[in-house]
């Protein structure tokens, strides 16, 4: 029984987003220290605002300001802050009903301990010291004992308003590929290229599930195939990637392995992006240390014909 595999992946990209007028004004607010509702059509306040009201559909553009004091309706306590997260010392989420709202924003509370925090208790916004019209101008919420702040008066006009944001996206994880696809990895460190059969259809799948996706059978029969293989299908990859020493344009291709009933997908190349085609017999060419074919070349042979493929598209 070969050895399961694990690794840390992480998925990580910046997502860019521009802004309507509502959370232009609401974020450019946070940068002046102002907080932002919008004023539904029936006298609600809502807090965060948004540009359309969620019980009646109906526009919403009347921005009203409303205090930095407010409220807790509910909390949960955060033991342990990850990465990112606004504080890195033990924390409470929390749900605050700003004075003058009639919603809640989650945000954290700086508090000592999960048994100084309670619903109903009054806090108020501890600000950033720089703000640059994000969320994250709240530094946080914090324990207040003060009078209530009276809601502030704004119609959310501002100068140089905030159009558009960039947010970090990322997601860290273990991930195990499982008995299948853990012998498929151990196959390829040898330069071999492993799928299973399932025992029903006969259908050969690479890389491997562990079960027949159109049986719903486990599979457990290993069958070696390639290790060449046709182009089915393909793109022209025209943007660069980060961390990809890959001159743009190349081509990623669908590519079916002879013996396999499921394409995989892999780069091209040794041939011009514009000629490549379906159909093409490839061969996969492996760097000294890699553990998978860094990319596939021409094998040299005539093309396959379509009806040996057009299953696999």
């Amino acid at each position: 029984m070969p050895e399961v595999l694990k690794a840390p992946l992480v998925v990580e990209f910046p997502f860019t987003r521009s802004l309507g007028p509502v959370q232009s004004a609401f974020l450019t607010g946070l940068r002046e220290r102002v907080v932002l509702g919008v004023r539904t059509t029936d006298g609600r306040t809502l807090v965060p605002p948004v540009e359309y009201d969620p019980v009646t559909a109906d526009e919403l553009r009347d921005l009203v300001g409303v205090a930095p004091t407010g409220t807790v309706t509910t909390w949960a306590w955060n033991h342990a802050p990850r990465r990112g997260q606004p504080l890195d010392t033990p924390f409470a989420w929390v749900l605050v009903r700003l004075d003058g709202a009639d919603t809640a924003l989650l945000h954290a509370l700086d508090a000592p301990g999960p048994d100084t925090v309670r619903t109903g208790m009054r806090v108020r916004v501890r600000w950033a010291r720089e703000r640059s019209g994000a969320v994250t101008d709240i530094a946080c919420f914090e324990p207040y004992d003060g009078e209530s702040d009276e809601p502030g008066a704004h119609d959310g006009r501002f100068a140089d308003m905030v159009t558009g944001i960039v947010t970090p996206a990322r997601l860290d994880y273990v991930y195990s590929p499982g008995r299948a696809q853990s012998a498929y990895i151990e196959a390829l460190s040898e330069r071999r290229t492993v799928g299973e059969r399932c025992p029903l259809c006969r259908k050969v799948y690479v890389p491997p599930r562990g079960a027949c996706p159109t049986c719903g059978v486990a599979t457990a029969e290993q069958v070696e195939v390639g290790p060449r293989g046709t182009v089915t299908t393909y793109c022209i990859v025209n943007i660069k990637a980060r961390n990809l020493d890959i001159e743009v344009p190349y081509v990623y291709a669908h590519i079916a392995l002879d013996g396999a009933d499921l394409a995989l997908h892999g780069r091209i190349g040794g041939i011009p992006y514009d000629q490549v085609r379906m159909g093409l017999r490839v061969e996969p060419v492996w760097t000294r240390d890699s553990r998978h074919p860094d990319h596939y070349r021409p094998a040299g042979e005539p093309d396959a014909d379509y009806e040996t493929y057009k299953e696999l598209l």
